[in-house]
């Protein structure tokens, strides 16, 4: 089975640590992810750029990752036609519900999947990505059949 590629792009560099719970995951599913960290606030160009690379390559879908105000799923979508899932991370005293609310509360026209807070959210948005990418792949397909038959777990 050749490897479908997604994008995972976080927010900031302490992301990182919660999205590590994704690896098993994406290497059950066969799917290949480049991860980035680009903040919308603080490197918008950079980001800007990275997502225009991405509409030019084999990319099929986003992830991202962000905590607080949450603006990175958001903006990512607003700027290109790939699909985008959010996942809301805890990075307040608000424990993720700040970053839920900025990404599931976007505006018509621009639309966020937007997953639950923290590590779940992570590991639903690499199932969510392997049922997108299985629309046109058989061997995804049969991938996420052997998931859901062993409870949805890896093993």
């Amino acid at each position: 089975m050749s490897k479908q590629k997604i994008a995972l792009i976080v927010g900031s560099k302490s992301d990182l640590e919660v999205v590590k719970v994704a690896e098993p995951y994406l290497e059950f599913f066969n799917i290949d992810c480049t991860v980035q960290t680009l903040s919308a606030h603080r490197q918008h160009s950079a980001l800007v750029e990275y997502l225009k690379k991405l509409e030019n390559s084999d990319c099929r879908l986003i992830i991202a990752c962000a905590g607080m105000a949450a603006h990175l799923p958001g903006v990512v979508a607003a700027l290109t036609d790939l699909p985008v899932v959010g996942v809301p991370l805890v990075a307040s005293s608000l424990n993720g519900m700040d970053a839920l609310l900025s990404i599931v509360q976007m505006p018509k026209g621009i639309p966020v999947a937007t997953m639950t807070i923290g590590e779940a959210g992570v590991i639903n948005a690499v199932v969510y990505a392997a049922r997108v990418l299985a629309l046109a792949d058989s061997q995804m397909q049969a991938k996420l059949h052997e998931f859901r038959q062993r409870g949805s777990k890896l093993a």
